[in-house]
């Protein structure tokens, strides 16, 4: 099947999944190995990731650093670390590698994107982690957005949510409420720019496909049919683009009222185009993931009160949330010791390490860690068990890579018609290649 690719902004996600650090020594993009000498029981890891040296003590590792630490320990083995990044849009992209490392069975252990999960556990490439203890007290959401074909093929070690951060203070001032439908949103940003606030909605180039996901598949995760929707979708019986249309709508109506700037949207890095202005009052409204209220370089730090909600649906505020995950290889050298690292690492002991490190969700129903105040809204629609996937491996055609994708045609000056006739292409592929 032909896919788009989208890297970057997946890339983005596996910082905010694991606050990974530098991908590369030295900013190389060549592949580096980290390995202890002397180790027997070798598990080979690949991801995006690094320690600073195999042996480094705890206090230096990254948060998904402390729960390898813990399996090494528990186990007796010793985990290698393959870590690649791309310095420019001339190299392979990471997720290339690791579909192509992957196929050819190079690793054991890989961090893995939503597409690529897809693409892997339907080839058969990913083992089914289903049988592993830690996968017993794992939400019903991770084990609905990483399963194909019935198998469980990835966990990941956050549940890595998106919501719109709110500048209360500016709001407030002109007597708004937070919006939690379309037409509250529409609304408000009506007053904002009536009262002189030029652009209300700061966008990038990533996330505005957030907008969408939240209008299209409101009612799929939260209607009670899950299962029989996304059945339909993958049947065609349904039809992708009959889901997208109004959220695609939404975002015409946002941008021919100039409350996105389309041509600046269409060129701006995630955070780096529109923090500033958010941090300085300028622009009362910017979306982004839940780590980026934790930390200091992005919206951390504010000089104002913030609060961070849900996207507008029928169904009020309304969370969005991508999926990345951990996978061990289907054919492995190391397939048993890796599933035993993946067990240690997931299980209930490490996901509470790494959310107390990262202050964030975690995947596992028993593990709940306070969060900021400025996330309780968007937090407690989570705890509700209202949100949308972003991501889901269980449908046939990619949704985070592509639908941002084809957001930026919109942004691009696109008609809406138009953005949805390549959803029905995408849809057709799929259905080709069954």
């Amino acid at each position: 099947m032909k896919k788009h690719r989208f890297i970057s902004l997946c890339l983005i996600c596996l910082a905010a999944l694991i606050a990974m650090a530098s991908c590369g020594q030295g900013g190389s993009k060549n592949l580096i190995k980290e390995n202890a000498p002397g180790e027997e029981r070798v598990v080979n890891l690949f991801s995006p990731m690094e320690k600073s040296s195999p042996d480094a003590e705890n206090v230096a590792r990254t948060a998904a650093d402390l729960t390898v630490a813990m399996a090494e320990e528990k186990l007796g083995v010793n985990v290698a670390y393959w870590t690649y990044t791309a310095e420019d849009y001339q190299d392979r992209t990471y997720d290339e590698v690791a579909l192509d490392r992957a196929r050819s069975n190079m690793d054991d252990l890989y961090l893995l994107n939503p597409d690529v999960i897809l693409a892997l556990g339907a080839e058969g490439k990913l083992m089914d982690l289903s049988g592993l203890d830690c996968a017993k007290n794992l939400r019903d959401i991770i084990r609905v957005a990483n399963t194909v074909d019935g198998r469980l093929v990835a966990i990941p070690q956050e549940v890595v949510a998106y919501g719109l951060f709110v500048n209360v203070d500016i709001f407030k001032q002109y007597g708004l409420e937070l919006p939690g439908t379309p037409e509250e949103f529409l609304e408000c940003c009506r007053v904002l720019k009536e009262n002189g606030i030029e652009t209300p909605v700061g966008a990038n180039r990533w996330w505005l496909e957030t907008f969408v996901f939240a209008q299209a598949y409101a009612g799929l995760y939260n209607g009670g049919n899950t299962e029989e929707e996304i059945a339909a979708l993958n049947s065609g019986e349904a039809r992708y683009s009959d889901y997208m249309r109004p959220g695609f709508e939404f975002l015409k109506t946002l941008i021919d009222k100039g409350y996105v700037d389309a041509e600046k949207a269409l060129v701006s890095e995630a955070i780096e185009g529109e923090g500033a202005d958010f941090l300085s009052g300028k622009t009362p409204i910017v979306m982004a993931y839940w780590g980026a209220a934790n930390t200091k370089t992005a919206y951390g730090e504010t000089d104002f009160e913030m609060q961070v909600i849900g996207f507008p649906s029928s169904l009020g505020p309304m969370p969005v949330m991508p999926m990345t995950g951990w996978a061990v290889g289907a054919e492995a050298e190391h397939a048993e010791d890796a599933m035993l690292v993946m067990d240690v690492m997931m299980s209930d002991e490490a996901l509470k390490l790494f959310a107390e490190t990262n202050r964030g969700i975690s995947p596992s129903k028993n593990v709940k860690v306070d969060c900021v105040p400025a996330l309780r809204p968007l937090n407690d629609r989570i705890e509700e068990g209202v949100y949308v996937l972003g991501s889901n491996a269980g449908m046939n055609v990619e949704q985070w890579g592509n639908t941002c994708l084809i957001v930026r045609d919109l942004l691009a000056g696109a008609s809406v018609d138009e953005c949805m006739s390549a959803f029905d292409v995408l849809q057709d592929e799929a259905l080709s290649n069954k």
